[in-house]
């Protein structure tokens, strides 16, 4: 499944700063374990954007956890899930599923 995650700051932005460089340690390994296929600020700077490709939303939520940002309470979470109607060819290769399933 794919669950559209947008992280919403509650605290203030030196706080935010100051683990973001974790935050960011934590987005690169998921990329890399293809867990998270895009991720990115949004703007204006209230928060940001996670795309996740997980199995479970009960897989979804342990990623979540091992993030700074949760850990140290620094954001709210809005979290939709869908499953792809369409899509690129080249996204449906990233998610390992054949372009027809998409």
């Amino acid at each position: 499944m794919l669950y559209v995650v947008t992280l919403t700051y509650i605290r203030p932005m030196d706080d935010i700063k100051a683990h973001l460089d974790t935050h960011r340690e934590w987005l690169a390994e998921h990329l890399k374990a293809g867990t998270i296929i895009a991720a990115g600020p949004m703007e204006p700077a209230v928060g940001g954007i996670v795309l996740a490709h997980c199995a479970s939303r009960d897989e979804l939520d342990a990623m979540l956890k091992t993030d700074s940002f949760h850990r140290q309470n620094l954001v709210e979470y809005d979290i939709r899930c869908f499953k792809p109607a369409l899509g690129a060819e080249a996204f449906a290769e990233a998610l390992t599923l054949k372009p027809s399933l998409i």
